[in-house]
């Protein structure tokens, strides 16, 4: 599940880095301007996609920590419950076994 989770972060990513490049190249090549105000445009580019970079990877990190924390609750509720269901079956033996050697003692 976590291995989905990560290919599915670094798809966007991916997607991500890869509109943004294909579309400050169209940019650069389409723009009327000159080069000096060209190369401003593309610096200027290239600093809000690092900018958005950085706000996908917190954005990622944060949601990972939330699967983390919400899966150690889960298998801690899990084992929890199967622990309570073990000391359950094993009471309901003793007092099978309880119940049946008293029989036969009588």
């Amino acid at each position: 599940m976590g291995n989905n989770q990560s290919a599915s972060a670094g798809s966007v990513a991916l997607a991500f880095l890869s509109g943004a490049l294909v579309g400050a190249v169209g940019a650069f090549l389409l723009a009327p301007q000159g080069g000096r105000e060209s190369r401003e445009r593309l610096v200027g580019y290239a600093r809000r996609t690092g900018e958005d970079i950085r706000d996908l990877r917190e954005k990622a990190t944060d949601a990972l920590d939330d699967v983390v924390l919400k899966s150690r609750d889960f298998v801690d509720e899990a084992s929890s419950a199967v622990k309570e269901a073990i000391e359950a079956g094993r009471e309901a033996m003793r007092r099978e076994r309880d119940q049946h050697s008293h029989d036969y003692t009588h």
